[in-house]
């Protein structure tokens, strides 16, 4: 509740914060968007493979001639971050591989690292919050996307008293979804290909939200940082609006459909016979939490929260995420409280690759929103006793078996180089935090 006070006397200084942005795309075009109305902050290098793209970028969302003159932009993002000329570097890339090694290289120059690239996190990123809390400087998932929202309720939750039952989002969820591939993907969104090319959309990035991939991802993360646990055998996305949240995501005993309390769930925003959900949560995050008493139990009810016929379980919610937008947030709590908002402290849930349909012996896997596999959320000790290969590690990489429509791909399955950067990082991430 006091950032702008703070960042206003950091202002004062004359020494505003300086961030690096790595990759100019949709996320990071919002956040840019954000800089020239938030006195004190200042973005001093713009990392991006098309610098003139990431220019146009600049001038699309406002900014002026002068600030796009002063600011620095660049491919190489090592030399950017060796070069310092940053308190905080946003890495919003989206590629797995890259995202390791930019957080490496910010963490080992001295510089807070905001993860926008949750493929990132949930690959490696209890090694990389490690690393950063060694080296005294902050990793921090970016407030905006749904599981920072998420881990701030969950906070606001434990820190107020309440037991967590569920946390999550919403989404637009059918299980045929699964299947779906970036040749089909626009008809869900109501769009044409047209239409989607000539607004510049990426397909396949866009079908990693659609065929349950990303809410894999973004589930994996909340759960590493909250401490919660992932169901046993993948999202059940069950059709819930705002009102019954307190009655649907409760435990199984309880008459809801959890196995258990303590988990990490999506909830879906369509019925599963393609009906709209009343008063849905799509674009939001929620937690829902139990009375520890009766008291507290009065207390719901005298105050109007929607809770389940037994009154002791309520939920809380928040209706949109503005992605982007609210990324200062991060940044801010990063440089001026030396403080996450949100951050994994454990291993619990990982995303393993599934095939999207009978896949064949010398076939190239194509990773997240693709034609080959599809990301399912699994509990991480289910994960590597099974010898799941990750879904953040299935890019680019050949299969020596053959694997049936719906079975999780192993690692024995494909060409693995050990020597491979991205590999040892996660190899070592699971050494490290498995026998937590």
């Amino acid at each position: 509740m006091n950032l702008h006070r703070l960042l206003n006397a950091r202002l004062a200084t004359g020494k505003p914060v300086r961030v690096a942005l790595i990759g100019a795309g949709k996320f990071g075009s919002m956040f840019l968007s954000q800089v020239p109305h938030t006195p004190g902050l200042e973005v001093s290098v713009i990392i991006d493979l098309d610098r003139d793209r990431a220019r146009e970028a600049c001038r699309t969302v406002g900014w002026d001639e002068a600030r796009i003159a002063r600011t620095a932009f660049t491919d190489d993002g090592a030399r950017a971050i060796a070069g310092g000329a940053m308190d905080v570097m946003v890495e919003a890339t989206g590629n797995p591989a890259v995202g390791i090694r930019h957080a490496r290289a910010a963490i080992a120059a001295g510089k807070h690292v905001v993860m926008v690239n949750v493929e990132a996190d949930v690959l490696a990123g209890p090694l990389l919050a490690e690393e950063a809390r060694k080296a005294g400087v902050v990793y921090s998932l970016a407030y905006g996307d749904q599981p920072a929202l998420t881990a701030e309720m969950v906070d606001w939750a434990r820190a107020t008293g309440f037991r967590v039952v569920a946390a999550g989002k919403g989404t637009k969820y059918l299980p045929a979804y699964h299947d779906v591939t970036p040749d089909g993907v626009w008809s869900h969104y109501g769009l044409t290909a047209g239409e989607a090319q000539s607004a510049g959309m990426n397909p396949q990035m866009f079908n990693s939200f659609l065929d349950g991939t990303k809410s894999a991802i973004e589930m994996a993360a909340i759960a590493n940082a909250c401490g919660l646990d992932v169901p046993s055998d993948g999202l059940l996305f069950p059709p819930c609006g705002v009102d019954d949240l307190p009655h649907v995501m409760r435990p199984r005993e309880a008459g809801g459909v959890l196995e258990k309390a303590g988990l990490a769930e999506v909830v879906s925003s369509l019925e599963r016979d393609g009906r709209p959900v009343f008063r849905d949560l799509r674009w939001g995050v929620y937690v829902v939490l139990e009375a520890p008493n009766d008291y507290a139990a009065d207390c719901f009810r005298q105050y109007g929260l929607k809770t389940d016929a037994s009154g002791r379980y309520a939920a809380m919610y928040k209706p949109y995420h503005l992605i982007g937008l609210e990324l200062n947030i991060s940044i801010l709590s990063a440089a001026l409280r030396n403080e996450p908002t949100g951050q994994p402290h454990d291993f619990r849930g990982d995303v393993a690759a599934v095939a999207k349909r009978d896949l064949r012996a010398g076939e190239m896997l194509d990773g997240e929103g693709g034609y080959t596999v599809w990301g399912k959320l699994m509990p991480a000790r289910k994960s590597l006793s099974a010898g799941a290969l990750p879904i953040g590690l299935a890019h680019r990489v050949k299969l020596k078996n053959d694997v049936a429509h719906g079975a999780v791909v192993r690692w024995s399955d494909v060409e693995v180089d050990e020597n491979n950067d991205t590999i040892k990082t996660r190899r070592a991430m699971e050494a490290a935090f498995s026998a937590r």
